[in-house]
């Protein structure tokens, strides 16, 4: 102003200095009177659906866990930080003093994957309250597996990625966790897989199974429930089996979905289906005698004897009688009535050598042989025809046993019930897969009395029920000898398969018994659990028996309307609540909830009326 600017450049910095604020001004004036939009991270997530069994109990539900990770060269007071947060990572404080100091030079390192709600709510309080800005908590998405063990094989794993690794976590993948790329909102849910397992009858069978196993020190062993009608697998049993909470601790052997991946010689179970067969085709008739001297005896175009010996000379049997004594002889001669190539016709008819397409990854279709193989050869057919030179699946086994069940119409196994969305709308419902009729309704009702027959007075008596028509076959197979080729004499394959009841066939049941040491026979140890494992079924279904008393009621019953459970700033009364009505509350993040026991609520912790505070543990007991 004293002359140090000249006039011009005056005027030029008060020009620019009005342009500017008159930008400043325009540019504020539009931000604000433009709508707030709201910000979108980019990250879109998923919240995983839930698998429960057919009645809505909870299986694998979706949870949260995180990994607690620090930044070393900002700890102070190392010694102070690993007393303060040991108790609530469940580690030694010298175990957190080394892995720090062993990372000293890094930026970043990870003290505890996979840290449970409860743990985080802890250690988050501990930092805050400590000022320990250099912990981080990493949020992933997890999974809580409620029954630990139970059905372990059928309803998989979920890996740290979020991606199922087994079982159907691995084969409803794109159910329980959808693509979502495309969907304008950044969280979503997935659908709600209902298996057609019943929860209770799996747990108590699955007693029964780890008391066979424990009895016959076997290896392993399997043991399915299938409804004759709908072909839905009401129990799945795999032993060993893995507590899914502790996956990635598990051996390999208790990983294994032995029903659908195990192929095997299923031994003289399988007599049944050659005897329908033939039966069916007319090679055969219930009157038709043959001898058994002991041994079955073949002079092949070449001068060579085939010989298959039989357990012992039973003299003249009917086709009846050769499968209640389980006769090697007569069945070597009641297959050489037909041709090879017409046999295996017969043999992939039935399902074998095939998938039979359940909804499990990994199902394997056994091993059939082709009459043009060169693996081929005279012994083939009459082997195949008792149970050895082929294998099956236990869910192969499962289906052709329906065909026998179902008058002659094969249903296909079913593992999947129902899938629901968020809202509970059913979008899928399971209905019985009926495959093309395989015998005449007097084939199946012939074989149904045979093995009724079998189990009366035959190898299997020890699964005869004396309220309740069943009917059984047993098998024992020796299994192939890895080592030094040809078959074992010491590891042995113990099967029974039965049907009941026999008059209106409502349930299939199969156990396999795996390398069980001491006593090997199937007649002697299976056919005794067919007999417990049938009664269980038949008391938890409500089958009628025939010393079952009877009762009068006025066929009115009176239920009780249910009301969704509702979460506000207090704990609700559960009292009465159902399993299926609490199965919402496992969605919810701010909470955890603890389920003990099946059927409704009989008390609860905290009392109803406690404050609800985040993280908060609460505990249901159900009987």
């Amino acid at each position: 102003m004293n002359g140090f600017l000249k006039k011009p450049a005056l005027i030029t910095i008060l020009i620019f200095t009005a342009t500017f604020f008159l930008y400043v001004f325009s540019k504020y004036s539009t931000l604000a009177f433009t709508p707030i939009n709201k910000i979108n991270s980019g990250i879109k997530q998923t919240e995983r659906g839930s698998i429960v069994d057919r009645n809505g109990k909870p299986l694998a539900v979706q949870t949260n866990f995180y990994h607690i990770g620090v930044t070393p060269h900002r700890i102070r007071n190392l010694e102070k930080f690993a007393n303060d947060v040991s108790e609530a990572l469940g580690m030694k404080p010298e175990e957190i003093k080394s892995i720090i100091t062993q990372a000293d030079k890094a930026s970043f390192v990870y003290l505890k994957k996979k840290v449970d709600q409860a743990s985080y709510a802890e250690l988050k309080k501990i930092a805050d309250e400590k000022n320990y800005m250099f912990v981080t908590f990493d949020k992933i998405p997890g999974r809580v597996y409620p029954e630990n063990s139970l059905a372990s094989q059928v309803i998989g794993y979920m890996g740290e990625e979020g991606k199922g690794l087994a079982g159907i976590e691995y084969s409803m993948q794109n159910q329980l966790q959808p693509d979502q790329s495309a969907s304008p909102l950044k969280t979503t849910r997935g659908k709600d897989v209902y298996l057609t397992l019943d929860a209770n009858l799996q747990y108590k069978l699955e007693e029964i199974a780890r008391d066979t196993m424990k009895t016959t020190q076997a290896e392993s062993m399997m043991l399915l429930v299938s409804d004759v009608k709908s072909g839905e697998l009401l129990s799945y049993i795999s032993l060993p089996s893995v507590n899914l909470n502790e996956y990635s601790s598990a051996q390999i052997s208790e990983t294994i979905d032995r029903p659908a991946m195990t192929a095997y010689e299923p031994g003289s179970v399988f007599k049944i289906f050659t005897v329908a067969s033939m039966y069916d085709a007319g090679l055969i008739h219930a009157g038709d005698s043959f001898l058994c001297d002991g041994v079955y005896e073949h002079r092949i175009r070449g001068g060579e004897t085939i010989r298959i010996k039989c357990l012992e000379r039973h003299g003249w049997l009917t086709p009846r009688e050769a499968l209640k004594y389980s006769c090697n002889d007569v069945l070597a001669q009641i297959a050489s009535r037909t041709t090879d190539e017409n046999f295996m016709e017969m043999v992939r008819r039935l399902g074998f050598g095939q998938r039979t397409g359940i909804e499990l990854p990994s199902e394997t279709a056994g091993l059939v042989k082709d009459t043009n193989s060169r693996s081929w050869s005279a012994r083939s057919k009459p082997t195949i025809a008792m149970g050895q030179e082929i294998s099956v699946s236990a869910l192969q086994m499962i289906q052709a046993a329906s065909a026998l069940a179902n008058g002659g119409i094969p249903v296909k196994p079913a593992i999947v019930k129902r899938i629901t969305n968020k809202n509970g709308t059913i979008e899928y419902e399971h209905s019985p897969e009926y495959k093309e009729r395989i015998f005449k309704e007097s084939t199946a009702e012939y074989l149904l009395s045979c093995m009724e027959t079998t189990a009366t007075s035959g190898t299997g008596a020890r699964a005869r029920l004396h309220d309740i028509s069943i009917g059984v076959k047993t098998g024992t197979a020796q299994m192939a000898d890895k080592t030094n080729g040809g078959y074992s004499t010491t590891d042995f394959l113990s099967n029974c398969i039965s049907i009941f009841p026999i008059e209106d066939p409502q349930i299939i049941l199969y156990i396999v018994v795996i390398k069980a040491k001491g006593e090997t026979y199937a007649g002697r140890i299976v056919a005794p659990v067919i007999a417990k494992a049938a009664d269980v079924i038949i008391d938890h279904l409500g089958m009628s028996r025939g010393d079952a008393a009877s009762l009068e009621h006025n066929g009115k019953i009176v239920i009780s309307s249910s009301k969704p459970v509702k979460l506000d700033s207090k704990v609700p009364d559960f009292t009465g609540c159902s399993m299926r009505e609490l199965l919402p509350l496992f969605n919810r993040s701010d909470i955890k909830i603890k389920i003990n026991g099946s059927g409704w609520v009989k008390n609860q912790s905290p009392e109803p009326g406690t404050p609800i505070t985040e993280n908060m543990l609460i505990e249901l007991n159900l009987e």
